[in-house]
């Protein structure tokens, strides 16, 4: 692909030096000279919409393996005033949601759009996050808490959480749930079922899963899980079928509220809420991101634990880990961090 960015298709990721383990030794690579990739944000991409589509929160790139960049958004996070075309009359010829899930080439057209509620599975109330995994297939998951079925709003509402609200958090929370599709929007396979999440120990469901990321070589995806619960889960990609999961330092996950984060106490046991990423790279080190702890985490495949890394360890309120990319050469020489 080309060094330009894509309507933020890195989420304004910043260049961290090194190979896979260098984002845990960065001193040493500073110290040697090693220079970042420099990126230029392409202000013009993507090319306008059709018919008068506009996104709304982008909260969701991933690249296939043709460069074509995969765009999830939230209809939901658009105001009244933006959607006069589905007034009923229209007030103006703009503009109206575009579909949740939107595939671009590299020169930004839009090839391919789809999503949203339908027959046969459960589409999430928060869309959050968007993986196209080896095989060509589309894995969304979603953070949004919703209320009850007869709660008075009709199982719905709820957006991102923060982590005032879900760490230790009780109660319903109806994103829990990843969807797995093909890319023309066939659905291939749900794991986890609306509001029935009894926490980070039940190998069912999730709650409130932010990322997935999807193994080639054991055919394995890691789940962030995420906004709700304080693990990584794995299961089987093509069956859903359950493998493991861990906490902080491979621990058995535990949801006891932890209070708020403090840089000045002991690194803590356990994930806060949101676990935010799960990334493989290309020498089988699995990085979590434990966004509001500050840190980085990585693991072996089995969930043993490697070491960490804090970044910026002083950042309050949402934190600094939020997620990573690799490099796209064989080697992966570079991490990128938001």
């Amino acid at each position: 692909m080309r060094r330009n960015l894509y309507l933020g298709a890195v989420f304004l990721l910043l260049a961290i030096l090194g190979t896979g383990s260098f984002l845990l030794n960065r001193r040493t690579a500073q110290a040697a000279g090693v220079m970042a990739p420099r990126f230029e944000v392409n202000p013009l991409w993507p090319k306008p919409l059709p018919n008068h589509w506009i996104m709304g929160q982008t909260i969701g790139v991933s690249v296939d393996a043709q460069d074509h960049i995969w765009i999830i958004h939230r209809a939901g996070s658009l105001e009244p005033g933006e959607l006069h075309a589905t007034t009923s009359p229209p007030t103006a010829q703009c503009c109206a949601a575009a579909p949740p899930i939107l595939e671009f080439d590299e020169e930004g057209n839009l090839l391919r759009h789809w999503g949203g509620p339908a027959d046969g599975y459960d589409w999430p109330l928060s869309n959050h996050g968007i993986t196209i995994d080896y095989k060509g297939n589309v894995w969304i998951g979603g953070n949004g808490r919703g209320q009850p079925p007869g709660s008075g709003r009709g199982g719905r509402g709820g957006g991102e959480l923060d982590e005032r609200q879900v760490s230790g958090a009780q109660g319903y929370f109806n994103d829990s749930m990843i969807l797995k599709f093909t890319q023309d929007g066939k659905f291939l396979m749900q794991i986890g079922k609306p509001g029935q999440s009894k926490g980070s120990n039940d190998v069912e469901n999730l709650r409130l899963p932010a990322k997935t990321f999807i193994d080639k070589e054991a055919n394995e995806v890691y789940v962030a899980d995420g906004y709700g619960n304080h693990r990584v889960i794995v299961y089987d990609a093509e069956t859903g079928k359950y493998k493991r999961h861990w906490g902080a330092y491979g621990h058995k996950p535990d949801d006891a509220n932890p209070g708020r984060y403090n840089p000045d106490d002991p690194p803590p046991q356990q994930f806060r809420n949101p676990v935010h990423c799960a990334e493989l790279s290309v020498d089988r080190l699995l990085y979590v991101c434990d966004r509001v702890n500050d840190r980085i985490q990585v693991f072996h495949p089995d969930g043993t634990f490697v070491k960490e890394t804090f970044v910026e360890k002083r950042t309050l309120g949402s934190g600094s880990a939020w997620d990573i990319a690799f490099s796209k050469d064989p080697q992966q020489k570079y991490i990128y961090l938001a």
